[in-house]
């Protein structure tokens, strides 16, 4: 099979594993996909400076910070059964090149067709294995980017908003296969200096995607981004879309969404934590009824002694 070729643009391919990142700062990769028949959900995000790792927050306040030092393979499953990692990591458990990173036990690789990512990892609070194999294939590569705030200090780049994922796990025992998404997201501060709120949304169509990237930064000013992906990668500004209301999580994070009928429904909540919401949601956009992938992140709430204070039962710090 021949590789792909992203079309002409501004950004780089985005899976350049070996960037640089700078003290405080961050790179991560970020999959998802929902099953063709809705039963289950995936979601897995490489860091290499685990912005919401509690142990990076206070390496930063300490004055040290190095990203290396704190990376992590997060690994969310939805549906039956549920199963939750994200084990921050030294610098030892780091390997990575152009086209591949290793984060302890677990990997991503590209070979110019998919991406391929291979877990081995422990969940918690509870321990119990995840193990096994997500095949990321997109339809096209985008290297359009994005910064995010007014002194360039955070960029974002869809690599792949269509793709196909196909998961093969054997613990717990899953297989299935639906539509996927692959973005990447790097910056030189954390997100907490720079950032109040931000919501994001991915809705996948027959023959294009739309993502929303709405953000408040902490000088008071904002960035609503409304794209449409073609099939052939190119990625396209529209209007963004009338607000529309959804519940606030169980902690009380809002939910900010979007939606040409000013309206959209919570099909499903995936995670809801003090700071941070990923839900599904059914909305309207590019004129067509959609089942999305929705977060909304409160960064004052991640920021709270209390939520570091309680970080380190779900987010674990390995020796190696």
């Amino acid at each position: 099979m021949n590789a792909i070729a992203p079309p002409p643009g501004t950004g780089l391919r985005g899976w350049e594993f070996d960037r640089p990142v700078p003290k405080h700062g961050y790179a991560w990769w970020y999959l998802d996909a929902l099953s063709e028949d809705g039963a289950h959900g995936i979601t897995i995000i490489a860091f290499i400076g685990t912005v919401f790792s509690p142990w990076y927050a206070w390496s930063r306040r300490w004055g040290a910070g190095d990203p290396e030092n704190h990376c992590c393979m997060n690994v969310a499953l939805y549906g039956r059964p549920r199963r939750w990692a994200m084990t921050d990591r030294p610098r030892s458990a780091l390997r990575r090149g152009a086209d591949f990173l290793r984060i302890g036990p677990s990997s991503m690789d590209w070979d110019g067709t998919a991406l391929t990512v291979r877990i081995e990892e422990v969940t918690a609070p509870l321990p119990s294995r995840i193990s096994g194999t997500v095949r990321l294939l997109p339809e096209a590569v985008s290297t359009r980017a994005f910064l995010l705030d007014a002194a360039g200090r955070h960029r974002w780049q869809p690599i792949a908003a269509r793709a196909r994922a196909e998961v093969a796990f054997d613990s717990p025992a899953l297989r299935w296969s639906g539509p996927a998404y692959f973005d990447t997201n790097a910056g030189a501060a954390p997100l907490e200096a720079d950032f109040l709120e931000w919501d994001w949304c991915r809705a996948p169509m027959p023959r294009e995607t739309a993502v929303l990237y709405n953000a408040i930064r902490r000088d008071g000013s904002g960035q609503s981004l409304a794209l449409r992906v073609r099939a052939d990668g190119v990625v396209e500004d529209i209007a963004p879309p009338p607000p529309a209301r959804l519940p606030r999580g169980f902690w009380g994070v809002a939910r900010p969404a979007r939606s040409e009928d000013g309206t959209a429904r919570l099909v499903r909540s995936l995670e809801d934590a003090p700071f941070y919401t990923r839900s599904e949601i059914h909305t309207r956009l590019l004129g067509q009824e959609a089942t999305a992938v929705h977060e909304s992140l409160a960064l004052d709430r991640f920021a709270a002694l209390p939520v570091q204070v309680m970080l380190p039962v779900r987010v674990p710090r390995a020796r190696r």
